[in-house]
């Protein structure tokens, strides 16, 4: 009977400790659904360290420490510990989505282009840059002259800075002996101090031009100041010889484009020079001869003066001009007024 009991006793501690071990324990399951959660969590706190979980394989080793089902058990009941288990797909965690760090581009269009402006402040610098004489020459062609047709054996003598009565009368007596015509660009304050001089320039056949009312430096000055250099000398002219000249001879052949545009406007053209006797410098008549000679070509048109400040000597203006003709006509050239030799009126 002992032995019975003995025998059931037994077959029931085998059979609730097989019971025991086929069963998952509630707490390791709990422990690995609250895993999964807290990496989930972990991950979307801190993306940056998402990457390192993404590397991470997707099992991960469980390991729980099962105890004895009954005090009772005897001590010498091994202790079962767990395998390493697969973490089922439906509780890995899911790969937190990858912030991109990298700061954006933007394209090289959208930056202010602030090269560009310098650029263009300079290209509207460079286009207000003055032009010089032979420029302005060049870009109002029918409006400013240097010289006459090279396709004609013809020059013009002009003459500047009268009339006075210590040199003008002089240069006039040479060209009459010669029967040589000439343009002689006078000052409107000394037409008006040497009238009966005026009209004997224009009485022997030569012409008159406008240049300025008191030898101003014509850029230097105001629009209206300018205006009022050429109006009120053409005012005196037109009183002593009956026309308004047309050739206008700025002051040491200095003008701006401005200027040149008003001249243009108002029916006047400018005559400069392509050969420069430099005879205001007092110099011998053979210098200045020689500087004429050395320059004169087809078409020319020779500076001189008869007039000018006391301290200037033009003595050597007036010996030189007999030989310079008589030397020019044997070289085959042709005497002309500069309206003849551009072919153009000599009054408005």
């Amino acid at each position: 009977m002992t032995k019975l009991v003995c025998s059931i006793i037994i077959v029931c501690l085998l059979t609730a400790g097989c019971g025991v071990s086929n069963r998952k324990p509630y707490y390791d399951q709990r422990s690995a659904q609250n895993a999964h959660v807290d990496e989930e969590e972990f991950t979307a706190k801190s993306p940056i360290y998402s990457s390192k979980l993404d590397k991470e394989p997707a099992t991960r080793p469980i390991t729980s420490t099962l105890t004895p089902a009954s005090p009772s058990m005897p001590s010498a009941t091994p202790t079962a510990t767990a395998q390493p288990e697969t973490t089922p797909t439906a509780l890995a965690p899911s790969p937190a989505p990858k912030t991109n760090t990298k700061k954006t581009v933007q394209p090289e269009a959208s930056k202010k282009p602030s090269v560009p402006v310098q650029k263009n402040q300079g290209r509207v610098k460079l286009s207000q840059k003055k032009l010089t004489l032979s420029q302005l020459a060049v870009k109002y062609p029918d409006t400013f002259k240097l010289r006459g047709s090279a396709q004609e054996k013809k020059i013009a003598l002009t003459f500047d800075d009268g009339p006075d009565t210590r040199f003008t009368p002089k240069v006039l007596d040479v060209l009459k002996a010669n029967q040589v015509k000439a343009t002689f660009f006078v000052l409107g304050s000394k037409a008006s101090s040497y009238p009966d001089v005026i009209r004997r320039i224009v009485n022997e056949g030569h012409v008159i031009g406008n240049h300025s009312y008191s030898h101003a430096n014509l850029p230097k000055l105001t629009v209206d100041k300018f205006q009022s250099q050429i109006i009120n000398t053409e005012s005196v002219l037109q009183g002593l010889i009956g026309y308004a000249p047309k050739l206008i001879r700025p002051p040491y052949g200095a003008i701006n484009e401005e200027q040149v545009r008003w001249v243009a406007d108002h029916h006047y053209l400018i005559v400069n020079w392509n050969v420069d006797s430099l005879d205001w410098k007092s110099l011998s008549s053979d210098q200045v001869l020689n500087n004429i000679m050395q320059q004169t070509k087809p078409g020319s048109i020779i500076l001189q003066h008869s007039g000018g400040a006391d301290s200037q000597d033009l003595s050597g203006t007036v010996q030189a001009l007999g030989p310079l003709i008589s030397k020019l006509k044997a070289a085959g050239y042709t005497f002309v007024t500069v309206p003849e030799l551009l072919h153009v009126a000599k009054s408005k």
